[in-house]
């Protein structure tokens, strides 16, 4: 199989940075993302940058696969189309290198889950990060769909991976909350401050208290990032894509649903939405509502440090709004 190619796409996302190599008397061009060359630069993964075209290369071989048009839109890997030696269409995934493994946590949640309101998974190779996954169609965030549907379709899905795990090695809803504290400290002094100090300290309390609720004999297996750009077009309806992998209570997947949207959130009273995905899944509202004060911080935090804009600045907006209480 011919593994000569160059890969250009118009990025949704920032401007591609184009990395080249040769190998094996093939030339590669990929070009990344910048969202996901800043992140990668962020975790001190250049080597993994340097080496991407290279690996590509080898996994065309090895997989037996066509590797195409890059997706502009991707954040946290690099994803590409790709087509099997039989004509059957499949997603490429090599996902930053950092510390905690993500890479092995997405494919042990992918193994569990096998195909059932989640992505389906068709090959890996841990050691390099690499998944090959089935092709699903259009993102949720292309369709338009009334935010109520949205958060209704999305809750049904989550609650569709939510199983006992006990026996995987995965990071708990503790593990998650501690790292997220971690992030948010740092990331709002390395980033001159650009929310108040009363929006960090709702976020650190709120995940002190889920931190310390965590109990492993409740714990469930949960995506970690549901929202409408994870949720893509399948047969049956959507299923869900890029889970984190975790063993927490399963409104950690909530918090994600209540700080996406930030600008509708302060429309009306924030804590309807709690309410209602409360309702709907017969969680617990006030760790939904906590989860969500967390993970609006420490991704407003992080859009900012990638220049994810405008939703980084909205989310600190509306973190700033909602410790003013």
């Amino acid at each position: 199989m011919a593994a000569s190619l160059i890969l250009r796409c118009p990025f949704a996302v920032g401007v591609g940075v184009s990395l080249k190599s040769s190998i094996m008397g093939a030339s590669l061009v990929v070009s990344v993302p910048e969202v996901v060359f800043n992140k990668a630069l962020a975790v001190g993964a250049r080597g993994w940058l340097d080496e991407l075209p290279e690996l590509v290369i080898r996994l065309e071989k090895e997989w037996s696969i066509i590797v195409g048009r890059p997706y502009g839109d991707a954040t946290e890997a690099y994803v590409a189309e790709a087509i099997l030696d039989d004509g059957t269409p499949a997603v490429l995934k090599l996902i930053i290198p950092r510390d905690g493994n993500p890479a092995q946590n997405e494919i042990t949640a992918l193994r569990l889950i096998d195909g059932k309101g989640c992505v389906r998974l068709l090959r890996h190779d841990s050691e390099r990060s690499a998944l090959l996954l089935e092709r699903l169609g259009r993102p949720m965030s292309e369709l338009g769909l009334p935010l109520d549907e949205r958060l209704s379709i999305l809750s049904s899905l989550g609650a569709q991976l939510w199983r006992r795990a006990p026996d995987e090695q995965l990071p708990t809803g503790a593990d998650k909350g501690r790292y997220l504290v971690d992030y948010i400290v740092r990331a709002w002094e390395e980033l001159d401050r650009p929310c108040s100090e009363r929006a960090i300290d709702d976020a650190l309390r709120c995940a002190a208290l889920r931190i310390e609720a965590h109990d492993d004999s409740r714990a469930v297996l949960v995506h970690g990032d549901i929202h409408q750009w994870n949720a893509l077009e399948s047969s049956d309806g959507f299923k869900l894509v890029d889970p984190d992998g975790l063993l927490a209570e399963a409104e950690c997947d909530m918090g994600v649903l209540m700080r996406e949207d930030p600008v509708e959130l302060l429309a009306g009273d924030p804590w309807t939405r709690a309410r209602s995905l409360a309702e709907i899944t017969g969680l617990d509202t006030a760790a939904i509502w906590e989860w969500g004060v967390v993970e609006r911080v420490y991704t407003g935090l992080l859009c900012t440090a990638v220049d994810l804009q405008p939703v980084g600045r909205e989310m600190l907006t509306a973190a700033d709004w909602i410790a003013r209480g």
